[in-house]
């Protein structure tokens, strides 16, 4: 396999890695959550957690280095948007499983119908 093509394979598994890891954390699903709502300042992110604004504020770099969410910096105010197209890749991902598992349900239904008839 030529080295383009492998570093092309683990930079994408890399990316995969990241997505999975922003979304393995409730307070980080939460913030996403809110985020696809629409836009708002990290002040507004923290207001419904028991956590520190530095906590949220590492959340929120998790996701960004996710590149699920972007920033903006106006002065002292920070908006954050919800990016969604990286799910893709996890829905890409979980496509494989998906037929995987439509497949073994299909062929334990039809293996239920069988035995029910005998």
């Amino acid at each position: 396999m030529p080295s383009s093509t492998r570093h092309k394979r683990a930079s994408g598994q890399d990316r995969l890695d990241a997505i999975l890891h922003a979304l393995s954390d409730r307070t980080r699903r939460a913030l996403l959550a809110r985020l696809a709502a629409g836009p708002a300042m990290v002040t507004q992110l923290a207001e419904p957690f028991d956590v520190t604004r530095v906590a949220i504020s590492k959340h929120l770099r998790v996701l960004e280095q996710a590149r699920l969410v972007s920033r903006t910096v106006d002065g002292r105010v920070h908006r954050c948007a919800l990016t969604a197209a990286p799910l893709r890749e996890v829905e890409r991902w979980l496509a494989d499983y998906r037929s995987f598992w439509t497949q073994r349900l299909e062929a334990l239904a039809r293996y239920a119908e069988g035995e029910g008839k005998r």
